[in-house]
């Protein structure tokens, strides 16, 4: 299922060194100076779940496979993006396609490191790019606006009730306000508006807080600020050292563990990031576990048994009889598949059964 996240931010913040990190691969260019991003990298990172582990040490399997998401390193933005400036609207468009947006902020000092703005301030930083993504969304919509009068003169009927939510939102932004803070935003005519537009402002936004090794332990105060904006705005922070994710990207996972000991913190802002963005995608994962693989399947909260089985292959959903379901609790707390049955922990599920996080699931169906 490829959803994608997209990586923004100001030039020289970090967002090529967290993506290095987070793909587990030095294919994004790092250097000091702007715009070194100059085409959006794309890479499938996976979703760290333990529970895939504790899986394999029952089934023994030859493979594991992994929930997946997509992450995109789109070029640093400057002011003016909306209307041309630096690397421009092609760029908007790069983050048009992103499903949620991780904003790289810098928190730290470092002479060594130049910064656009000639100075370190994270919410100066997180306004300029808001403002340029705000202003793209105007511009676009103005644009729509006018298609929508000249069908509506037309007397078409679609085009009428679409405008009148059009130019109320339009309202709304020239108030600085985001898109995801419209009050008509649970209509259909602003569902069906957001689809075919797809604002850069109504996407979730989690700020990624990239710190120095010093402020990984302790809050300094760029990071307290911007924790500070972030609850004003409903939004979220997680704090890394991109330089050091990066670094462990040769680590094993002991190295890896101990490396984050001696600093002070217990995970990765990296699998912080992975996790968050999933959950911020609406999505969840159920087990599938045999001898040939354990394996993590994407799929959307809420999601039906047929609709589940349809990830594996179009036939499941098709023919879809009944599932086999064990929660994952219950499949580690019996030692399996074959002890979950003999303890009467495995259900038979049909058609209307909303699959839940960690099943472990088996499909009957009939084609």
């Amino acid at each position: 299922m490829g959803l994608g996240i997209g990586l923004v931010g100001l030039p020289n913040v970090g967002k090529s060194t967290t993506f290095n990190a987070l793909t587990k691969a030095q294919n994004a260019e790092s250097a000091n100076y702007p715009f070194c991003t100059i085409e959006p990298n794309k890479a499938v990172v996976p979703v760290p779940d333990e529970r895939l582990e504790a899986l394999a040490e029952i089934v023994h399997p030859e493979r594991i496979q992994y929930s997946t998401l997509d992450f995109i390193d789109i070029a640093g933005l400057v002011k003016g993006a909306s209307k041309g400036e630096g690397l421009g609207n092609k760029f908007l468009d790069n983050i048009r396609e992103s499903e949620v947006i991780l904003h790289i902020v810098r928190c730290f000092e470092d002479e060594n490191i130049t910064h656009t703005e000639g100075s370190i301030d994270p919410i100066r930083d997180i306004e300029i790019i808001e403002t340029e993504l705000l202003l793209a969304d105007m511009a676009r919509l103005e644009s729509r606006i006018s298609s929508l009068t000249r069908k509506a003169k037309g007397n078409d009927r679609d085009a009428k009730a679409q405008l009148g939510i059009a130019e109320a939102l339009l309202t709304h932004l020239e108030t600085s306000s985001p898109v995801s803070t419209f009050a008509d935003s649970d209509s259909d005519a602003f569902r069906a508006l957001n689809k075919e537009m797809r604002f850069l402002t109504s996407k979730e936004i989690i700020y990624g807080a990239n710190v120095d090794e010093e402020g990984l332990e302790e809050d300094n105060d760029f990071v307290q600020k911007l924790k500070a904006y972030a609850v004003a705005h409903n939004r979220e922070v997680i704090k890394l050292c991109a330089k050091i994710e990066e670094e462990m990207v040769s680590f094993d996972e002991e190295e890896k563990m101990e490396m984050l000991e001696s600093l002070g913190v217990s995970e990765s802002g990296l699998d912080q990031i992975i996790r968050k963005g999933f959950d911020k995608l609406g999505l969840m994962s159920y087990f599938t576990a045999g001898v040939k693989e354990v394996r993590s399947w994407t799929i959307r909260k809420e999601t039906t048994a047929p609709k589940a089985a349809a990830v594996i292959h179009n036939d499941f959903e098709k023919g879809f009889i009944r599932a086999e379901v064990i929660s994952y609790e219950d499949f580690v707390a019996h030692k399996g598949e074959q002890g979950a049955k003999e303890a009467g922990r495995m259900r038979l599920e049909g058609k209307e059964y909303i699959v839940q996080d960690g099943d472990v699931m088996h499909f009957r169906f009939n084609v």
